[in-house]
């Protein structure tokens, strides 16, 4: 694959304009982000009048503004086969259903075995983000979270989408096994998010210094035992938020180790993972504008244990 070369002159409408925001304006940079560009100048790939330039660099009348966008760079992971479900796919992206037990992305000790290896593998036809011939993950479950996840093929779709999930214009409906029995059918929890103040691996309640997050929750199964089968909508998208506001109301995920979800006959209905699954997604294709209604249906280990328990 060959480097791409694009040429601008400065028309009177673009003077004084900032160089990086001068060239995201450009139709023929469509699918470069705003930092990729600025990564380009940083990279000395976009010059003026064959200077090289800073980021900020202000614009004149009738200078020339040279692009070279270099061939992508290939990953260095591994391709690898990992066992997620295609729920819809395109040339623009992709929604899949991630298993339990798989790791978003590759970390320290998590070099193999990653969604983003076997997105790798699964994927022939990814343009590339930021530079790389990588997948462009949107959004992450936990590691031991099952369910729905969209994932970009390109830099504009990858853009497109995150600001889809910022703008909450992004419906997530998650099913969920809780130990405990609510009062209420239903139930709607506005409580701040923050890193817990001691275990910088929890997530906690924080009045001071949290962000908004509201979970709203209604119970779809009671159960002899003292579990619950919920539906949960969220209006904003905290790291484990879920996990910590229903934990918050003694209504903790179901073979939840972080918060408290651990009960001593978890194993007796075959409960050895959090029973929480991501179920739906409703979003606008960013290319077509068409709104894309998905679910992921259960995986068989949290089907598994809704059978165990129905049958009390």
């Amino acid at each position: 694959m060959n480097s791409e070369f694009y040429r601008f002159i400065v028309d009177i409408g673009a003077v004084n304009q900032r160089l990086d925001l001068f060239l995201a304006r450009q139709s023929e940079l469509a699918s470069l982000s705003r930092s990729r560009i600025q990564g380009l100048i940083r990279a000395d790939l976009i010059r003026v009048d064959g200077a090289v330039c800073k980021v900020g660099y202000r614009l004149h009348l009738r200078e020339e503004v040279s692009v070279t966008i270099p061939p992508l760079v290939s990953s260095d992971l591994t391709p690898e086969h990992i066992n997620f479900r295609v729920i819809y796919e395109d040339d623009q992206l992709l929604v899949l259903s991630k298993p339990p037990g798989v790791v978003v992305h590759p970390s320290c000790g998590h070099s193999s075995g990653t969604l983003v290896h076997g997105l790798l593998y699964h994927c022939e036809n990814l343009s590339g983000i930021s530079g790389e011939q990588r997948p462009g993950i949107v959004h992450r479950l936990d590691k031991d979270t099952s369910g729905i996840m969209v994932v970009a093929k390109n830099d504009q779709i990858h853009r497109a989408l995150i600001e889809q999930f910022k703008g909450r214009q992004v419906q997530k409906i998650y099913h969920a096994i809780l130990v405990g029995k609510p009062a209420t059918s239903t139930g709607r929890i506005s409580l701040p998010l923050g890193r817990h103040p001691v275990n910088r691996q929890k997530m906690a309640v924080r009045q001071q210094g949290g962000r908004e997050a509201v979970t709203c929750w209604k119970i779809l199964e009671r159960f002899p035992c003292p579990y619950v089968y919920v539906e949960i909508k969220l209006e904003t998208g905290r790291t484990h938020q879920i996990r910590v506001h229903m934990a918050s109301q003694g209504l903790a995920v179901a073979g939840d180790s972080l918060y408290g979800g651990i009960r001593g006959d978890n194993l007796n209905w075959g409960i050895v993972r959090q029973c929480l699954h991501a179920y739906q997604l409703v979003f606008n294709h960013p290319k077509t504008n068409k709104e894309l209604c998905l679910v992921a249906p259960l995986w068989p280990d949290f089907l598994d244990v809704l059978t165990a328990m129905r049958g009390t």
